[in-house]
């Protein structure tokens, strides 16, 4: 998750630490062990699974693909543009009640990818992480989104607190300041309780920006309701 005043530079990051830096390609990353630490976090000397196909596009708008008349797919990660984007989709294609979260490295704007998380949710429209399927930083708020949320086996999510453009992290502020309550104001709207979206929020906040944490579909699973697969046929 990023600070909504930072616009980060990704490709600077993913120079530092590929685990922080929430684009993370799907073929073999190799990190040292010694990057990373016990609990809740896991080295990143893996072979990541091949993304699911997603078929012929129906058109594009930004990082979404039209995949058929009820379903797009979220390829990149958002930025300012994005919810006119995908405003445009729904204006164009207004069937879709599925975004299938393929590759979802986070966003550059934090503030438009709350709006955008706003949007998905008001539209009733279903978030679903395939098999393969990789969402991390702010593309965890988009799944959040979702009216429901489906994440099947060998789905992946990956968290970290945020940074701002002047170093200042989450801890940096009072537990009540604006910087952190909007995030959990953005959980509650997203069907949380309180207790649920300050946890939550907590959870994230566990790692500094500079690392992740990584979590399966059973492991986020425990931290937020998830509806299960079968309900997508």
């Amino acid at each position: 998750m990023r600070s909504p005043i930072a616009v980060l530079a990704m490709a600077a990051l993913f120079a530092v630490s590929p685990l922080s830096a929430q684009v993370i390609p799907y073929e073999a990353v190799e990190v040292d062990a010694d990057h990373f630490v016990a609990g809740g976090e896991r080295s990143l000397s893996l072979h990541l699974p091949s993304p699911p196909p997603i078929g012929a596009s129906l058109g594009d708008y930004g990082p979404f693909r039209v995949l058929d008349g009820y379903r797009a797919a979220l390829l990149d990660e958002t930025d300012a543009a994005s919810p006119a984007q995908f405003a445009a989709l729904l204006r164009d294609h207004p069937g879709i009640a599925v975004l299938e979260m393929i590759e979802c490295p986070g966003t550059e704007d934090d503030l438009a990818n709350l709006r955008l998380g706003r949007m998905i949710r008001a539209r009733g429209i279903v978030t679903h992480v395939p098999a393969g399927g990789s969402v991390r930083s702010g593309g965890v708020e988009l799944f959040l989104a979702g009216a429901r949320r489906l994440a099947d086996p060998g789905a992946e999510f990956a968290v970290h607190s945020w940074i701002d453009d002047t170093g200042m992290e989450p801890d940096d502020y009072a537990a009540n300041a604006p910087e952190n309550r909007r995030y959990v104001d953005y959980y509650r709207q997203m069907g949380m309780t309180e207790r649920e979206a300050e946890g939550f929020y907590a959870m994230t906040n566990s790692v500094p920006f500079a690392s992740a944490r990584w979590l399966d579909a059973a492991e986020m699973g425990r931290w937020v309701h998830l509806d299960s697969p079968a309900t997508l046929q």
